[in-house]
């Protein structure tokens, strides 16, 4: 609805369009409980929200749109519930990428494109994405607020770029959508590992993306499937009593096959053309790890290879950790620790957990308990979530007992 009423006030008033959204809804919640909830509550909310913005122009006497736009403003007031909402639907996806494109913008730096994605495309609150972000509501709301003056500043427009523009517009929305993913997949503070509505929302986005022309596009589908193949896990990552299992330990009959195959038919649509992104090697090497139907038949010679192409591209210390992982999965325990200890000593990772963590299990492994143990009670004074913490408390106690 934020998408469908930024099409009349333009995009230096988003935050106008947010306020008769969030007013209609607040009507709702006041007068549902008396009146009983209306047969077509998206209707009723869409109907609320235009006669408040209706109500907000006449008040205030501000002639922000064109005659035409106020005219089509009050257009469907008098149609029937359920052509009011046929009506909406018709533009819903298109204006819902529009608002995408625009959060999405270049001219913002990234962090504060996914904070501005989750408060106008998805609806949180500012609350939700402070969490999102371990950060303070304050902090949120000030940068959201910046944010939406510097799209009025550049007066971005409310379209699905051109073409020719489409390029680094589009780079900026698959990074948006793939960071929103992943800080849902793996939550950087908090009592749960995963953050599930933040992985549907980034699925139902790239999906709506794909299915649109300007998405019909390999690297687009490679996302798709690396969600897929990430999210069949979802029921498997943890146990009962919320504490987190890894690949070794999971229980595989878990691993959502709706997921999997969702995951296989868009890897296969990503393969058409010459394309070969970062998207496409993520997801080839989440499909060796969903289509092993044990840990022991992990294809690791296949993952160490793509790992090795991915951290070319990328130059990223977190891909070469993830490499160094394959490395020791393949050649053994000593040479992991090695590709490990050089990531370590150059610093790039001081404050990242899943370093010592990776080296800790490693020494373990190779039965080097003292050192896993040194490793293990370094990587808990650096983790954030609370079933990642009990791993590692499990993994200390483990290592004290083949101690002493």
């Amino acid at each position: 609805m934020v998408a469908y009423l930024t099409r009349f006030f333009g995009t230096d008033h988003l935050d106008l369009a947010e306020a008769v959204v969030q007013e209609a809804l607040l009507r709702a919640v006041q007068s549902w409980p008396l009146q009983g909830i209306p047969d077509n509550p998206e209707a009723w909310i869409l109907r609320a929200a235009k006669n408040a913005a209706i109500d907000h122009f006449r008040k205030k006497k501000e002639d922000l749109l064109e005659p035409q736009y106020f005219d089509r403003l009050a257009d469907g007031l008098e149609d029937s519930d359920v052509q009011l909402v046929q009506s909406m639907q018709q533009e819903l996806k298109d204006n819902d990428l529009k608002l995408l494109f625009i959060c999405c913008h270049p001219v913002l730096n990234s962090e504060t494109r996914v904070a501005l994605t989750l408060k106008t495309v998805c609806g949180f609150s500012v609350k939700e994405v402070a969490r999102a972000f371990v950060a303070k509501e304050e902090t949120i709301a000030q940068r959201l607020v910046r944010a939406k003056k510097k799209i009025a500043e550049e007066k971005i427009k409310y379209e699905v770029p051109q073409p020719e523009e489409l390029g680094e517009r589009m780079d900026s929305v698959l990074e948006v959508l793939y960071l929103l993913f992943n800080e849902g997949y793996l939550a950087t503070e908090g009592s749960s590992l995963i953050r599930k509505d933040l992985c549907d929302e980034a699925i139902y986005r790239t999906t709506l993306l794909s299915e649109h022309e300007i998405g019909n596009h390999p690297q687009v589908f490679a996302l798709l499937a690396l969600m897929h193949f990430q999210a069949s896990r979802f029921q498997a990552r943890t146990n009962s009593e919320g504490e987190l299992l890894l690949l070794e330990d999971q229980d595989r009959s878990l691993w959502d096959q709706n997921h999997i195959q969702l995951g296989i038919k868009y890897l296969d649509q990503s393969a058409e053309g010459e394309d070969l992104t970062d998207y496409h090697l993520e997801a080839g090497i989440a499909s060796y790890h969903a289509m092993a139907s044990t840990f022991a038949e992990t294809n690791w010679a296949g993952i160490l290879s793509l790992y090795e192409v991915l951290e070319i591209g990328t130059e990223s210390p977190i891909i070469a950790l993830n490499k160094a992982v394959a490395v020791g999965m393949v050649h053994g325990f000593p040479s992991g620790i090695t590709e490990i200890m050089r990531i370590k000593n150059s610093g790039l990772l001081a404050n990242y957990y899943l370093l010592p963590a990776a080296l800790a299990e490693f020494y373990r492994r190779d039965g080097q308990f003292e050192n896993s143990l040194n490793y293990f009670n370094e990587a808990l004074k650096l983790v954030g979530t609370i079933p990642e913490k009990r791993l590692i408390e499990k993994r200390i106690k483990s290592c004290k007992e083949n101690i002493f």
